[in-house]
């Protein structure tokens, strides 16, 4: 009989109402008791405004899932896993790879789980275009991630700031794609930054990365693009072009398109959190929050016009 643990979400914002929540609702893994959020709130569950008061209500909870803008979170992160929960945490986890890590041991030493998501790996086309890419050899890999930030982070200041990430946020989804379905590593060689002279994040970025053997790997990012989102991925191998298209909805090898799974990347990565509970392990995989890490890191700063909201 699979167990049911009891749920709290912190943060009920737009991909909390969008992703998380649905998704809650179709698992028979999960059971959604209560919510934490300072300006929402959610029907027939219990409301808090913080997640002190949460916890300090709610001791007999189980599992938190945080889906606030990654400033701050690690000090909720830290609270919920010293209170004895097992944690999950929207991406990007956290605002750097310091605090990831520190969450990590706190999570072992309390004999918890924690788990880092990344719901793009759970797109249809990504496990069909690891196993295919098992064994070829990759040539070049071409990334173009693109879209309109006022479409989906409207009047969202907090991605501006520093720990905002700006277009990596986005960008970040591609990144744990293309760690996901290589089957050798991703180093960054140099990057560029476009930044509006108003924000601390950037509206645009270029990488110019390798895998360990030596193949250009190269990503273009841009919330300037619209109205239709550009979101593929092009692997050149020695057996042909596998492509990725739509965030992962769709796979393309050698021209012949590749019949999917219906889409459901919420809904795996709450089964996943459950069987990471149930096994009592975790589940932290920086890589992608790496990169772009290296790309503030080594990145040639390019500054353009403000933005406008």
């Amino acid at each position: 009989m699979t167990s049911v643990f009891s749920l709290a979400v912190i943060g009920i914002g737009k991909i909390a109402r969008d992703q998380h929540l649905p998704a809650i609702a179709d698992s028979s893994g999960f059971r959604l008791v209560a919510c934490a959020s300072q300006h929402a709130e959610v029907q027939d569950v219990r409301n808090y405004r913080d997640i002190d008061s949460l916890l300090n209500a709610e001791p007999e909870v189980d599992a938190v899932s945080l889906c606030t803008p990654p400033q701050g979170r690690y000090a909720l992160a830290r609270r919920a896993l010293e209170a004895g929960k097992h944690v999950m945490l929207e991406k990007p986890p956290s605002a750097n790879l310091g605090e990831v890590n520190a969450l990590q041991e706190i999570a072992r030493a309390n004999g918890l789980t924690l788990f880092a998501t990344w719901h793009s790996r759970y797109a249809s086309a990504v496990a069909p275009a690891r196993a295919w890419l098992s064994g070829r050899q990759v040539q070049t890999v071409r990334t173009r991630w693109k879209e309109d930030v006022r479409r989906w982070h409207p009047g969202q200041q907090w991605i501006w700031e520093p720990g905002g990430l700006g277009v990596f946020d986005p960008g970040i989804n591609a990144l744990s794609i293309v760690t996901e379905i290589l089957p050798d590593g991703v180093l960054l060689r140099g990057a560029q930054l476009v930044v509006p002279r108003n924000a601390h994040t950037p509206i645009a970025a270029d990488l110019d990365c390798i895998d360990t053997n030596g193949a250009p790997v190269t990503a273009e990012f841009d919330w300037r693009h619209g109205p239709v989102e550009q979101w593929d991925i092009d692997v050149e191998t020695n057996a042909g072009l596998l492509s990725i298209r739509e965030g992962g909805k769709r796979l393309v090898i050698s021209g012949e398109p590749v019949p999917l799974e219906p889409e459901r990347e919420y809904r795996a990565l709450y089964e996943r959190f459950h069987a990471l509970i149930s096994e009592h392990s975790q589940d932290v995989d920086v890589r992608p929050l790496r990169l772009v890490a290296d790309a503030f890191l080594l990145g040639r700063r390019v500054e353009t016009e403000a933005f406008v909201p």
